[in-house]
């Protein structure tokens, strides 16, 4: 792979050391709103999909199960631990269609008009120019393909979000809220805008609103470890990751907290039959 850029880099970093919590049952999430993705991308069998940002493979198992043996799914992602964890469940599920491969989605060098749908579940955000990135994911459609996109609406992971938040900025401000980039689209109208920014102004947007049931408040803290949170939590040291935890998780045990917001935005664009594949 490529040099990456900063933000890449700290991108393919947390989410390498998240791996270890990303599939715990408090972080259920991840495959509950990919599998909803998928099931709005009306995915046939024999189609090929190009899953970006696959992570351990939420959307892309259910689209190569979609697809069936006479399709195919190609899943990138930038942190190789999350596709090893992906890699083995399509090994005991025995999904032979479905490709993992560690590679920057922007450095992909595939024709136009290669795939039937492209799917992007909650990693938008973290490409530097959204618009062009979407621009390079349109072109990869076939006419008549399907555009698939994800992206985190308001309140997310909420209560414990504002909690985590109020302990970081007293135990360590200098790292207070330093990398959030969900937050440019997390409306209809910005998610709306920075589609047709790139091109694709015929899109349906669905707000989903959801949440994550919990064994107990502590739970939200194994979602931080599973997530993005994690590259935060990465950067403290014991005394700091002690207060923070505790910090984070006393309002959540006094007001018993047993869910986590999961609102999401899905964004569903049909690529025009008949358009040529390089636009």
């Amino acid at each position: 792979m490529n040099q990456l850029d900063p933000d890449k880099a700290r991108t393919a970093v947390t989410y390498s050391a998240a791996a270890d919590h990303f599939d715990d049952p408090p972080l259920a999430f991840w495959a509950r709103i990919g599998e909803r993705t998928v099931e709005r991308a009306g995915l046939e069998p024999g189609h090929r999909v190009l899953d970006v940002c696959s992570g351990t493979g939420a959307s892309a198992i259910p689209a190569a199960r979609a697809v069936g043996p006479t399709g195919s799914v190609l899943a990138v992602d930038l942190a190789d631990a999350l596709l090893d964890r992906g890699r083995a469940k399509a090994r005991a599920l025995g999904l032979s269609n479905l490709d993992f491969r560690c590679a920057d989605v922007e450095a992909l060098d595939l024709p136009p008009g290669s795939f039937d749908a492209v799917v992007c579940v909650f990693g938008i955000f973290f490409l530097p120019d959204m618009p062009a990135a979407v621009r390079r994911l349109w072109r990869w459609l076939k006419p008549g393909g399907t555009l698939a996109i994800t992206t985190w609406g308001k309140d997310v992971l909420e209560p414990g979000n504002t909690a985590f938040w109020a302990a970081i900025q007293a135990h360590r401000p200098d790292v207070y809220k330093t990398f959030r980039p969900w937050e440019r689209i997390d409306t209809p109208d910005a998610l709306r805008s920075m589609l047709g920014e790139a091109g694709v102004a015929d899109c349906a947007i669905e707000a989903e609103h959801s949440s994550q049931p919990l064994t107990s408040p502590d739970d939200w803290w194994v979602i931080a470890l599973g997530s993005g949170y994690r590259g935060t939590i990465d950067k403290l040291d014991p005394g700091a990751l002690e207060a923070v935890q505790r910090d984070t998780l006393a309002p959540l045990r006094a007001r018993n907290a047993l869910s986590a917001e999961t609102n999401a935005l899905v964004a569903i664009a049909r690529k025009p039959p008949g358009r040529d594949a390089e636009r």
